[in-house]
């Protein structure tokens, strides 16, 4: 989907450590990635990387979308995921990105936070809840 985009300027780091069965929509969840490696791409302006990480603990899958970008300043840090905030050039962005993602994470009963010094890149870490026993024997 975005190979035109990284061409060979950007390397994908994948580091799955689970591979869970998530309870939702997927086309949501889909979604969510979309935006998230979308907005990672975009944060890395020349040669860099994006490491993909999934973890399982406790019920609850996490994936870490991390760039190596100029990362996102602790100033605007509480403002990303409001709706229309954008900080790319007028008519590159709707500032609509991570609030749709904010708002499927929570629909999923989830939750979505961002890391980065301002400096260092960006990590963008969603926490799902994996599908449950009871909803597992629903589907059957």
């Amino acid at each position: 989907l975005y190979q035109n985009r990284m061409k060979d300027r950007i390397q994908i780091i994948r580091d799955f450590r689970a591979d869970p069965e998530l309870d939702g929509n997927p086309d949501e969840i889909n979604q969510v990635w979309t935006n998230l490696i979308s907005n990672a791409i975009y944060a890395i302006p020349g040669q860099g990387r994006i490491r993909l990480t999934v973890t399982e603990e406790k019920g609850t899958v996490t994936v870490s979308v991390k760039d190596s970008g100029d990362g996102i300043p602790s100033t605007i840090q509480q403002q990303i995921f409001e709706p229309f905030f954008t900080t790319k050039p007028r008519g590159e962005g709707s500032g609509l990105g991570l609030d749709i993602v904010r708002k499927i994470v929570e629909k999923h009963n989830g939750n979505i936070s961002i890391h980065s010094d301002g400096r260092n890149g960006a990590e963008f870490r969603v926490q799902l809840p994996v599908q449950s026993e009871y909803t597992e024997k629903e589907n059957r």
